[in-house]
């Protein structure tokens, strides 16, 4: 505090404090005597019991000068500063003190039931209030002054009396802080937790630039001039990075002098009331300590979000002090006074740094260029690993690990190149996008092409053709070489029949893969992907803009996303020239086939005598062969027999009579001799 430390403070508060409750004795005494219709009694220097009145106009001029005093140099007393903060008259201040004498001197409550000449009334009133102190106003009363606005005085009006004789009290929590006692009312406490700039996912030393220039330009926006209602602007901190949104929040909280408070957006109360009870509270909160707020809407989404829009912006409408909203893109219809600033993951090159503090620069840029971690992560991942590069590997694939819910299932990779069959110039193709994705670093980054491409970095494949014929396989041979999470979309649970959802779910699924770079595999993509239509009417135009922001994410997502369609001629040339790759999976031959069924059944499988020349015969997706071996498997088991011929050919047969496709029973016939039969048409 300037001009006096706490201790010397605390120590003029006090002789405050005490001269205001004698000063108010006084009072009351006087009352109780015109009230009882006696004169006040002279009294004996030092020798009356407390509570009783000492000679009248000069003992409260007295305690009058008392409380001056107290006052007079540094900080003011609470009740004064108070009175300051929350533009309380002195009749308010001095109502304040009364309300609040039963529980600094219990004496007090008898003295009001003499100055009422009720028994009944041992405590304050509005009455007792409007008769005992000096400049008196009947405002007081009303709930839109100081003292019932800000919640520091309770009517307790539950026996049904009239509002000047119900019993008045205050607030608890500033009857503390008149006695220099604050902390968070514990009205607000189960809503809000303290951020400190230790336990924020701060840098762990000086923070970087880029987020330094993002604490800046918060700092810059609340050190303007005060916008609507007397309050700086509402800060909005975009995008997904949650955790340097914490860190940019606590940083800006700390270098403007407040207490950082964090509210998750959905805990606010859904009652109207309740709602701007906790507006108001913590709008007194943010005066008295004072705070700031980050209001967190990250985890918003969805139907959810509009109901949890409106809570928040009401609470903006009716609170104050300095306030940050996280939120993945900017709100202008929150608060009247907005500025955005946009927070991003360190750029790789800073990443880099860090990483290399304990690892190789080859495997600190391979880890900066995958993995959008902040720094303080890095720094928790190289204290736990040290320099062991594979655990950092597992540790970064962990921490960015997305929470997608219903839009996409997390896919074991369990296969490699050594399981998949394609014709060469397939696999050379699959070969390349590995090669491209691992190599994003070196030719983005280090070669400087990533300045060069303006449509976005993000490496997009089209996986075309039948189904069964391995576009999921070959997803998790490059999920198993990269080491890296597969995450499998489900569009028809992405794509909603109200407008404007689809994109909203598409951007929960980007955001959240973003800082892992994960694979995304968007199975059965037609049931996004088509020719886009003609704009025949509203419907149509918005069908175009799903397909459209599908494909602006696609081409700014840091990963490789994957199409898979079974129907390519579906899919417009427009669509087709923003693709990277397009590998097509054709129904395989006989060679292929031959391959898949000789790598179909496990080395522990008890085979005996499989004639694969016979089986490539038989016009089977590599899906199908899959499924044939299973059921054979299973078949032999339940026998307590070896897998072969006869088991094999009854599966196929089954699989084929699943699917409808024509079949003919010769095909299917064991004599138990090796070699081709002829195949019946």
């Amino acid at each position: 505090m300037t001009g006096a430390g706490p201790e010397e403070w605390q120590d003029r508060n006090d002789q405050y404090l005490a001269a205001a409750l004698e000063w108010l004795r006084l009072l009351l005494h006087r009352r109780i005597a015109e009230a009882e219709g006696k004169a006040a009694a002279g009294a004996k220097a030092g020798g009356k019991a407390r509570g009783e009145a000492p000679d009248g106009d000069d003992a409260l001029s007295e305690a009058w000068q008392t409380m001056e005093r107290a006052a007079a140099d540094g900080p003011p007393p609470a009740l004064a500063g108070l009175g300051r903060l929350l533009a309380l008259s002195p009749f308010e201040q001095h109502t304040l003190l009364l309300c609040a004498a039963p529980e600094l001197d219990p004496g007090v409550a008898d003295l009001c039931a003499r100055a009422q000449g009720d028994a009944a009334l041992p405590f304050p009133t509005f009455a007792l209030a409007l008769s005992l102190l000096p400049g008196a106003a009947w405002d007081v009363l009303s709930p839109y002054r100081g003292l019932r606005y800000w919640k520091l005085v309770e009517v307790d009006r539950s026996a049904g009396q009239a509002l000047v004789t119900s019993p008045l009290c205050a607030d608890e929590r500033i009857v503390n802080h008149l006695r220099g006692l604050d902390y968070l009312d514990d009205r607000l406490e189960p809503l809000v937790t303290l951020v400190s700039p230790e336990a924020a996912p701060a840098d762990p030393a000086d923070p970087p630039a880029s987020r330094q220039a993002s604490v800046d330009e918060a700092v810059a926006h609340w050190r303007q001039p005060a916008g609507t209602g007397g309050r700086p602007p509402v800060i909005q901190l975009l995008g997904p990075d949650s955790e340097g949104k914490r860190s940019v929040a606590a940083r800006t909280a700390e270098a403007t002098g407040h207490l950082l408070y964090r509210l998750p957006a959905a805990q606010l109360p859904e009652a109207a009331a309740d709602l701007d009870t906790v507006a108001r509270l913590w709008q007194r909160e943010a005066l008295l300590l004072p705070l700031a707020l980050l209001l967190d809407m990250d985890d918003e989404a969805g139907e959810s979000a509009t109901g949890v829009t409106g809570r928040v912006r009401r609470f903006l409408d009716r609170s104050g002090g300095p306030c940050m909203v996280a939120t993945r893109e900017s709100r202008p219809e929150l608060a009247a006074v907005t500025a955005g600033v946009d927070i991003a993951p360190p750029p790789p090159g800073e990443r880099a740094a860090a990483w290399r503090t304990v690892l190789p620069p080859e495997e600190a840029d391979r880890l900066a260029g995958q993995f959008a971690l902040d720094l303080p992560a890095i720094h928790e991942i190289t204290t736990a690993h040290g320099p062991d590069a594979e655990a950092a590997w597992h540790a970064c694939r962990a921490r960015t690990r997305p929470r997608l819910g219903s839009l996409a299932q997390r896919l074991e990779p369990r296969v490699g190149w050594e399981d998949i069959v394609l014709p060469a110039q397939e696999t050379g193709l699959l070969r390349q996008v590995a090669d491209q994705v691992a190599q994003r670093n070196t030719v983005y980054q280090r070669w400087g092409f990533g300045e060069r491409i303006r449509r976005g970095l993000g490496i997009s494949v089209l996986f075309t053709g039948p189904s069964g014929t391995g576009k999921t396989m070959a997803a998790e041979v490059l999920a198993r070489h990269l080491r890296l999470d597969l995450y499998r979309v489900d569009l028809s649970a992405a794509v909603s029949k109200y407008i404007g959802e689809t994109e909203k779910n598409l951007r929960r699924l980007f955001d959240a893969a973003e800082p892992g770079g994960a694979i995304l595999l968007f199975d059965e993509a037609d049931a996004l992907f088509g020719k886009r239509s003609d704009v025949k009417d509203s419907h149509d135009r918005y069908a175009n803009i799903e397909v459209s922001y599908l494909l602006q994410r696609m081409e700014a997502y840091r990963g490789l996303a994957i199409l898979a369609t079974n129907q390519r001629r579906a899919l417009d040339t427009a669509f087709l020239r923003r693709l990277r790759f397009i590998v097509p999976f054709g129904f395989p031959g006989p060679d292929e086939r031959r391959a898949m069924w000789e790598r179909a059944f496990p080395p522990h499988a008890p085979v005996d005598g499989l004639d694969t020349d016979r089986l490539a015969a038989l016009p089977l997706s590599g899906g199908m062969i899959r499924n044939i071996a299973l059921n054979a498997a299973f078949t032999a088991a339940s026998a307590g027999a070896a897998i072969g011929m006869p088991m094999v050919l009854a599966a196929a047969r089954a699989e084929l009579r699943k699917l409808e496709m024509p079949l003919s029973e010769a095909d299917f016939a064991w004599d138990g001799q090796q070699g081709m039969p002829e195949m019946s048409a």
